[in-house]
């Protein structure tokens, strides 16, 4: 689907030039799920001490599952909502907010699954799975 808004930006460009700006809100709202995949992945590598338990593990395991299945989730929304909207866009600018208003609630999966990630991360030490 990132294809596919990539080509629908284009053809905003070509029918409506001085909106282009405006339709790569959704390309940058994707980019964003992938930040938080990196905040996840620094979070839980200074979360790893030297002895190192199995089952930390499984729960770093299961953190970074959970930020990633809930970015794909969000960047596929992302990428419905962006390819629908930026064709209505070239058309009239009255889909704008509904645009920006779909994607804000399209990009908060990937923000669940941030949080669900950084809480499994702070349990992790509290149910005894890392050793200190």
């Amino acid at each position: 689907y990132q294809r596919r808004v990539h080509g629908s930006v284009a053809h905003l460009g070509i029918a409506q030039p001085h909106k282009v700006m405006r339709g790569i809100v959704p390309v940058v709202m994707a980019g964003i799920l992938g930040i938080y995949g990196l905040i996840v992945s620094v979070i839980i590598v200074s979360a790893i001490k030297a002895p190192y338990a199995p089952g930390a593990g499984f729960v770093h395991l299961g953190a970074g599952l959970s930020a990633g299945a809930a970015s794909l989730a969000a960047g596929y929304a992302i990428g419905i909502v962006g390819d629908c909207c930026c064709f209505a866009y070239a058309k009239t600018d009255k889909i704008f907010v509904a645009m920006i208003l779909m994607l804000i609630f399209s990009e908060a999966l990937g923000l669940y699954g941030l949080i669900v990630a950084l809480l499994m991360n702070g349990v992790a030490s509290k149910f005894g799975c890392t050793k200190e």
